[in-house]
């Protein structure tokens, strides 16, 4: 046996984008428990020339033969987590089927899972929004994601929000957490309940995206203009606790392989 690691995240057009992505997979590849084990940064789509096959044709070459097929995504919630594990081979979470087609792939393949709630994200978004907190007993913080209209995938996000943001509120001390998706569109309608609600507390939002870009930047501000809130639009790239949120998933594995 022979193992190898296909790290896969969405991609973008941005460069500072995949920089960001490739030296958080460098960084935990090249720790003490996995640097002796092939790793690949691949992406689902627009990065030519690293897509998901050229990752499993990349490491099979160097004669992997049990891939560990890790979906650097935000939760089990997103469409693309299903699509890519349906393209490996395994059955759909839903009636949604992807448009991947199927990969071709000789290495027995073991489907990680997504980040959802982990308690280094918790601490990585307080660091983020510790700057705009003053106090925070009188704060509520209100975590908004890119979420799904689909039904399976919407209970999958929302659920992974809930303890997520939970988590956050506790950690920081802050007095009510909420949480809204941009699909569907919600972020407006709550953060106005939340006002309305709680007109006494400042209301911070926590963009959860792996990279600043598009959503973080233009999405999330242009569907709460004319609102009251704070907010820096800190991504959770460049952070060391997705470094060590890859590295715990990697050496885990890999240390099952070698039981």
């Amino acid at each position: 046996m022979k193992p190898g690691i296909l790290v896969i995240s969405h991609g973008s057009r941005e460069a500072e984008w995949v920089r960001l992505v490739d030296r958080a997979v460098e960084a935990a590849a090249a720790s003490p428990l996995v640097h002796s084990v092939p790793v690949y940064s691949s992406f689902l789509e627009i990065v030519e020339g690293r897509l998901i096959q050229d990752g499993i044709d990349a490491l099979e070459e160097q004669g992997v033969t049990d891939l560990f097929v890790l979906p650097l995504f935000i939760s089990s919630g997103s469409t693309h987590v299903d699509e890519i594990g349906q393209a490996f081979g395994l059955p759909p979470v839903a009636e949604l089927e992807g448009d991947l087609g199927t990969f071709r792939v000789n290495a027995r393949v073991h489907y990680g899972k997504p980040i959802d709630d982990d308690p280094d994200i918790a601490e990585l978004l307080l660091s983020n929004i510790k700057p705009l907190s003053v106090q925070p007993e009188a704060e509520t913080i209100m975590l908004i994601a890119h979420g799904s209209k689909e039904k399976v995938f919407h209970e999958r996000w929302q659920h992974g929000l809930n303890e997520l943001a939970e988590r956050l509120r506790k950690l920081g001390g802050f007095a009510h957490s909420a949480t809204a998706m941009l699909l569907p569109d919600q972020a407006a309608n709550h953060l106005r309940a939340l006002q309305a609600e709680r007109p006494d507390e400042t209301v911070i939002v926590v963009p959860l995206f792996l990279s600043k870009g598009y959503f973080t930047n233009t999405v999330i501000p242009s569907r709460l203009k004319g609102l009251d809130y704070r907010y820096n639009g800190q991504a959770m790239l460049p952070h060391p606790a997705i470094e060590r949120w890859l590295e715990r998933r990697m050496a885990d594995w890999i240390s099952e392989q070698l039981r």
